[in-house]
């Protein structure tokens, strides 16, 4: 009768105006869950010749709970044997289901206790929906680095790692805390988020971890249970960062002995493993771990390290797929940008460095992407903050700790004026394209606004870039009259410029201009110049007597690269994607920049180009999920706001 009154009629009561005084117990109810208690083996020296991973046994123990008070197993056979929905227990009343209660005493005689790998405990503390014998996992708690991990306290808990005396540099204190929480994950098999921005040093970071265990093994060598051969890492990145990383190896861990599979001329079977076995570190790219999927799953890596992991954020690509395949005993994923639009791409990255510890990617998207991105939801942020919190290490160059060992960075918007030839094409372009969408519909219609966004963009940048005709570029552009005046200031101050393109045959039209208009050397890098003169256009840019002025297309040399040697970075035309630009910038501001940079964003007065600069200036966090490199939210606009975001104004128009 009484759970009957406050289930049913208190409420009915309530809402008839009733005044109805309830007890605190029914009004803050305490729910009865499972705890789950996990004892880890005493640590001992760990085999460096073999990774400890996720099958490491570990003892468990389930008990029944009401809020955070355990019940003995006489009293959860007390409640089952009452068969009453309402209870007193320990002086406290609670609801409880008689079926549920008798589902979790069967459970808890049959699989209270045993033994279980590590792997399983962490999918259960990870899983917010997590039950047993029915009633909800209230708390996992372990002992040891695995409590650590699970309870948020590794950060402050980490213990120092000393690198070998071979290794050519000294880690700044962010980047020992950085070593120390890799080595930390890797001795628990788990795998690694390192997310640092740009230019904090994730290579020598990651570098540093191999040199440790190098050293490692050969101090273990003369130790009976030693193991012969410590099985190589397999490095995935870029091709534009193959020599980067073969030279920076060379500079911070000499002492690694380095493959590189990539060129026509690569290994292949007997002959690749062979040369893999003999390998430290063996560096190849995403597209050929794509192309030669069967040939690097024969190997057992020890570890598999990605680098600008944002290469596989589509789960839905053969890239992922193929990286995903990969078998190894750790991963590591490096990327400045863990998120550059959604979060799904997060979990694609979190599923490559821990297969399966985060659920599936349409689970993910329901707890979190979906309320985060969609409804702004806090308490999902929060949620997804601490259960990834352990795998993903992030620091920013403005974090204080961090910023003392940077230069100044001064970012600024600089307004081009468009010539009356560019001013009558545009219009041109916006006319056209005005008349052609009152007649398109879905797919049509977006094909069609994003065409004539790309048309409007080369407009802004030059005539001869949209007419494709390879006429003069003198005289013709205000974003190239400017970016010659710009240049010529830099190299009468003596520094050294970046600008980027994210059209190959602009920078290509640039290339010529530029060179003969500034009587100077202009390099340009682009995703056709093959790796070798790659590495020779950075070395020479790096040199200080070398070129000023070094031209790059955005998808080439947007990432990965280090070119402190500039301190000027010119972005020519936008991207609109304010990740992708950082990126970017950060070739020039990062660790080992000794002068402060300056960031000079072109953009075209009364066009597209500074309606949505203003746009993202406005909203820069927004527009980190709203504004991708596929500008899609555009085409969702209706005529007139399309008509008001493109429309030429008339200060466009240079006098």
């Amino acid at each position: 009768g009484a759970l009957g009154f406050l289930r049913d009629a208190a409420p009915a009561l309530a809402d008839a105006g009733f005044g109805v005084l309830l007890p605190t117990w029914w009004q803050r109810p305490q729910k009865l869950g499972m705890t789950l208690t996990v004892r880890t083996p005493q640590p001992g020296a760990v085999d460096i010749g073999s990774l400890a991973d996720q099958d490491a046994i570990v003892a468990f123990r389930w008990q029944a709970a009401l809020g955070d008070q355990p019940l003995t197993p006489a009293e959860l056979a007390e409640l089952a044997a009452a068969k009453q929905p309402l209870i007193r227990i320990r002086g406290q009343w609670t609801e409880v289901d008689p079926d549920t209660i008798a589902a979790a005493l069967a459970f808890l005689e049959r699989d209270g206790s045993g033994a279980t790998d590590s792997g399983r405990i962490l999918r259960i503390a990870l899983d917010p929906d997590a039950t047993a014998g029915g009633l909800p996992v209230a708390s996992v708690s372990a002992d040891g680095r695995l409590g650590e991990l699970l309870s948020g306290r590794a950060d402050q808990r980490l213990r120092p790692v000393a690198v070998p005396a071979g290794f050519g540099a000294t880690l700044r204190p962010y980047q020992e805390r950085g070593l120390a929480w890799l080595k930390f994950l890797s001795e628990l098999g788990l795998g690694a988020v390192l997310a640092d921005d740009m230019g904090l040093g994730k290579t020598a970071q990651a570098l540093a971890l191999l040199a440790v265990e190098h050293a490692e093994h050969a101090d273990r060598a003369d130790h009976p249970d030693h193991t012969a051969e410590i099985r190589p890492t397999l490095l995935v990145c870029p091709m534009s960062l193959v020599g980067n990383w073969r030279r920076e190896t060379a500079r911070f861990a000499p002492m690694l002995r380095v493959y590189v599979h990539h060129g026509a001329g690569r290994l292949s079977g007997a002959e690749l493993r062979e040369a893999v076995a003999g390998a430290d570190l063996v560096i190849t790219t995403y597209g050929l771990v794509q192309r030669d999927t069967e040939a690097l799953t024969q190997t057992v890596w020890r570890r598999v390290i990605i680098d600008e992991a944002q290469h596989i954020k589509n789960s839905a690509t053969r890239q992922y797929r193929a990286v995903r395949e990969l078998t190894a005993d750790h991963r590591i994923a490096l990327t400045g940008t863990p998120v550059e639009n959604r979060l799904a791409e997060l979990h694609a990255i979190l599923d490559f460095a821990n297969p399966g510890l985060f659920g599936s990617a349409i689970r993910f998207k329901e707890r979190y992407a979906v309320p985060i991105e969609r409804d702004g939801s806090e308490a999902a942020a929060q949620a997804l903050q601490q259960r990834t919190r352990p795998f993903v290490l992030r620091r920013l160059k403005g974090d204080p700790a961090i910023s003392r060992d940077l230069p100044a960075k001064q970012e600024m918007t600089v307004l081009c004026n468009l010539t009356a030839e560019q001013a009558a094409l545009y219009q041109a372009v916006v006319t056209d394209l005005l008349e052609q969408i009152k007649e398109s519909r879905g797919i049509e219609r977006k094909g069609l606004v994003l065409a004539s966004l790309g048309k409007l963009k080369q407009v802004c940048n030059h005539p001869a870039q949209f007419a494709h005709d390879g006429s003069p570029l003198a005289g013709r552009s205000g974003k190239v009259a400017r970016l010659e005046e710009t240049l010529e200031e830099a190299l009468a101050e003596g520094d050294k410029t970046l600008c980027f393109t994210q059209f190959a045959e602009f920078g290509s039209l640039l290339q010529g201009h530029l060179a003969q208009r500034l009587d100077t050397d202009v390099l340009f890098l682009h995703g056709g110049v093959p790796q070798r003169a790659r590495d020779e256009m950075i070395e020479r840019f790096q040199d200080p007597d070398g070129p000023s002025v070094f031209l790059l297309s955005l998808k080439a040399g947007g990432t990965g690269l280090n070119l402190t040697a500039a301190n000027q970075v010119i972005h020519v035309d936008r991207w609109w994607n304010p990740a992708v630009e950082e990126q970017a910038t950060d070739r020039a501001f990062r660790i080992g920049q000794r002068r402060d940079v300056q960031v000079r964003k072109f953009v075209c007065v009364g066009t597209v180009e500074e309606r949505i600069d203003a746009m993202i200036e406005a909203k820069r966090t927004v527009a980190r999920a709203a504004v991708g490199s596929g500008e899609n939210w555009l085409t969702e606009l209706s005529t007139d706001a399309l008509y008001d975001l493109v429309g030429l104004g008339a200060d466009a128009v240079s006098e």
